[in-house]
């Protein structure tokens, strides 16, 4: 049993879900980046406010927490950790690419295939894994600058679906090949809620003090000092 509120920040699209014993609730969305710092907070207090749901109910926070957006994932994870903070909750940390995928895979439902979600990272540079069916890590999570020759051992293997907002570019570069096929995908907190509820069951929670966003690669700012 678990009552599991989830926060996903990671890119231009922001989204909170509540989640009750592996099943999602109610989902709010916003596709405005520039305003999630205050659209998240709002989404919790109407989210449990319809769903009547009292912080002390909530059995945990499960937040998306990177790779993606620098600023998207600060504001995901900082609210996140307050509420926890201020409720006195656990956090549950879910790779944004593992979710990418358990949202792709229970939408096409093909179980003899491999899924590589795609982040934008600028220029022909994007954020990407691979995972089986089980999600089970493929190719580990990295920053990669896209040539035509990337992934052609993964395609060669094994049918191999492309999506998220990197997917793209890389569609238009890559050779042609019937191994890879390109899905639309948007990302969703509710794609969250089997890796997060299974995450609870194992008690795999982080520390909230010195939790920090899976960013890749380092931050750099193009302001002059």
């Amino acid at each position: 049993m678990s009552l599991i509120l989830h926060i996903d920040t990671a890119t231009t699209i922001g989204s909170v879900c509540l989640s009750k014993d592996g099943q999602p609730l109610q989902t709010l969305v916003n596709d405005k980046q520039q305003d999630h710092a205050a659209s998240m907070v709002l989404f919790v207090q109407e989210i449990m406010r319809k769903q009547q749901v009292t912080p002390k109910d909530l059995d945990a926070i499960a937040v998306s927490a990177g790779p993606g957006s620098y600023t998207g994932l600060r504001v995901g994870v900082a609210t996140a950790k307050g509420l926890c903070y201020t409720w006195e909750k656990p956090l549950i940390a879910i790779s944004t690419l593992q979710m990418m995928a358990q949202g792709v895979l229970s939408r096409v439902n093909d179980m003899d295939a491999q899924y590589c979600p795609m982040l934008d990272a600028r220029r022909m540079e994007v954020y990407t894994a691979v995972y089986d069916t089980s999600l089970n890590i493929v190719v580990a999570p990295h920053a990669l600058v896209l040539t035509p020759e990337a992934f052609s051992e993964q395609v060669a293997a094994k049918k191999t679906y492309f999506f998220g907002n990197g997917s793209d570019k890389w569609q238009q570069l890559m050779p042609s090949n019937p191994n890879a096929l390109f899905v639309p995908y948007i990302l969703n907190a509710a794609d969250m809620v089997p890796l997060a509820t299974a995450a609870y069951e194992r008690k795999a929670f982080e520390d909230v003090a010195y939790f920090s966003p899976f960013y890749l690669k380092p931050f750099h700012s193009t302001m002059k000092k």
